[in-house]
C-alpha cells in the first residue's frame, strides 16, 4: 500500500492510499504537543472545481455553544467536532459529493485542536494544519485490480443518500427487472431509483464485475465460464443470458438445497435452457453440500483464458449491495488459464454428478488441482499462492494449518501484519 507523509513541528500526518478511500494516520513526535487535545479537524478539497469541505464527525458536543464554532459549519462537521481518534477512513461519496464522487489528486489539511484550561475547546488554529495529496482511484497494481462493495446498508449514509424507507430489493423479487425502475424518495422527496443505489453500494466490486462482463458482451471474439452460487443480480442475469442467446457463455451453478425449489437460480437455469445457443451451456452441481463459487473466466476464440475475476462477492443483490465483499480481477493468462483447468475439470466431475455428491467431491480432491497449489510466476505482483477446493481431509488440514503458522509467525513479529477478508 503506497502513503504520503507530511508534517510541521511535532504534528504528522500519513495518508494511505486503498481502493478509492483513504486511510489517514495522525501521531506527534513529541507528547507534549498532545496534551489537551481535543481531536483533529480534517478539510477535504476533491479534485476540480469541486468546492472542498469538512469531512463530518458521528459523534459532536452535547452543547456546541460551550466550544469555538466554525461559523457556517454544522455541529457535527470535524471543524466543530474534531475527530477523536488517530486515525480516519475518508470514502469519497458517503456525506458529500452524491452517489459519484469524483475521482483524483485529493488534498486533506488536517489540524490538531486543544481545549483551554476550562475545558473549552479553542478556535481553529491554521498555523498548526498538516496538509496531503494522495491520488485517489480504484486500485490497479500491476496484472491485478482489487475491487471492494460499499457495505453500507445499514449506514447513515445510506438514509442520507436514498431515504430510510428506501428498499435495496423489490418486494416482488422478481429475478428479471428493470433496474432503472423507482425504488423510493429520498429525505427531500425526490426519486431514487436501483440502478443508483447499487451503483454507489456496489461501488469498485460492481464496476469490476461489470467491466468483465461488458468487455466480453461487446467483443464477439470473447467467451466467458462461470462458477455461480447465489445469483440473481437482474444486471448480471440480463447479460448472461444475452451470452447464452449468442453461444459464448457455459455456467457452473450450485444446486444445493437452499438453490432448489423455485428459487432465483432454478429460474435463471429455466430461461438459460430456453435461450442456449450452442456451445453455450449450464451445469447444476456441487460438491457434497455446496460450491460456494463467484468466478468469472474470459477466453478468446473458444481458446486461451485471458482473464479471471475471483473474490468473496456472489453475484446477487446481497452479495453486492448488502454485504462487504470484494473482487479480484488478474489480467494475466497464466492465472486465468489454471482457473480454466479448475473449471473443465469441475464441469466434467459435475456432469457425471449431479446431486450435490460426496462422489464428486472425492473425484476432484484427488486431482493435482485440489492437491497441488498454484504458485505465481517469478515477477508476478502480489506473490501468491492459490489452491481449489474440495480437499482431503489431510490436505485441508495441511493448508489451514499453514495459515495458522504464518499468522503466529507474523503476530510475533514486531512488524507482522494480519489481513482476513
Amino acid at each position: 500500500m503506497s502513503f504520503v507523509t507530511a508534517s510541521k513541528n511535532a504534528f504528522s500526518v500519513k495518508a494511505y492510499v486503498g481502493d478509492k478511500k483513504t486511510l489517514l494516520a495522525f501521531n506527534f513526535s513529541n507528547k507534549e504537543n498532545a496534551k489537551s487535545l481535543a481531536g483533529f479537524t480534517i478539510f477535504c478539497q476533491p479534485p476540480g472545481q469541486v468546492p472542498g469541505f469538512y469531512l463530518q464527525n458521528t459523534l459532536r458536543f452535547e452543547d456546541p455553544s460551550k466550544h469555538k464554532q466554525v461559523a457556517g459549519e454544522t455541529p457535527n462537521s470535524t471543524a466543530n467536532a474534531p475527530i477523536q481518534k488517530y486515525r480516519w477512513t475518508h470514502y469519497p461519496g458517503t456525506a458529500h459529493q452524491g452517489v459519484s464522487p469524483a475521482v483524483g489528486d485529493y488534498t486533506y489539511t488536517v489540524t490538531p485542536r486543544y481545549f483551554d484550561a476550562s475545558g473549552s475547546m479553542q478556535a481553529l488554529d491554521p498555523t498548526l494544519s498538516v496538509a496531503v495529496k494522495v491520488a485517489l482511484s480504484p486500485f490497479k497494481k500491476s496484472a491485478v485490480t482489487l475491487g471492494f462493495t460499499r457495505g453500507y446498508m445499514q449506514s447513515g449514509a445510506y438514509v442520507h443518500h436514498f431515504g430510510k424507507q428506501t428498499p435495496v430489493v423489490p418486494k416482488t423479487k422478481q429475478l428479471e427487472f428493470d433496474t432503472n425502475t423507482q425504488a423510493g424518495t429520498d429525505d427531500n422527496g425526490q426519486p431514487v431509483t436501483f440502478a443508483q443505489i447499487y451503483n454507489w453500494m456496489g461501488e469498485t466490486a460492481r464496476e469490476q464485475i461489470f467491466e468483465v462482463l461488458n468487455r466480453v458482451l461487446n467483443d464477439p471474439t470473447l467467451s466467458l465460464k462461470v462458477f455461480a452460487y447465489d445469483l440473481n443480480e437482474p444486471d448480471v442475469v440480463k447479460i448472461l443470458l444475452t451470452l447464452a442467446e449468442q453461444g459464448r457463455v457455459r455456467v457452473i451453478l450450485d444446486n444445493a438445497s437452499l438453490h432448489v425449489g423455485n428459487k432465483p437460480e432454478d429460474q435463471f437455469t429455466a430461461l438459460f435452457q430456453q435461450r442456449k445457443k450452442s456451445p453455450a451451456d449450464i451445469v447444476r452441481g456441487s460438491f457434497a453440500r455446496f460450491s460456494h463459487d463467484k468466478i468469472f473466466i474470459v477466453t478468446r476464440n473458444g481458446g486461451n483464458a485471458i482473464q479471471v475475476l475471483t473474490g468473496s462477492t456472489n453475484f446477487s443483490l446481497t452479495g453486492l449491495y448488502v454485504n462487504a465483499n470484494h473482487v479480484l480481477v488478474f489480467e494475466d493468462a497464466n492465472v486465468a488459464g489454471h482457473y480454466e483447468e479448475v473449471f473443465e475439470k469441475s464441469w466434467q466431475v459435475l456432469s457425471s454428478n449431479k446431486s450435490p455428491s460426496k462422489g464428486a467431491a472425492s473425484a476432484f480432491s484427488n486431482t493435482s488441482l485440489a492437491t497441488q497449489p498454484y504458485d505465481s510466476q517469478p515477477g508476478f505482483i502480489p506473490k501468491m499462492d492459490i489452491t481449489f477446493s474440495p480437499h482431503t481431509p489431510d490436505d485441508a488440514s495441511k493448508i489451514l494449518g499453514s495459515i495458522s503458522d504464518r499468522i503466529t509467525q507474523e503476530t510475533h513479529s514486531a512488524k507482522g501484519n494480519v489481513l482476513l477478508r
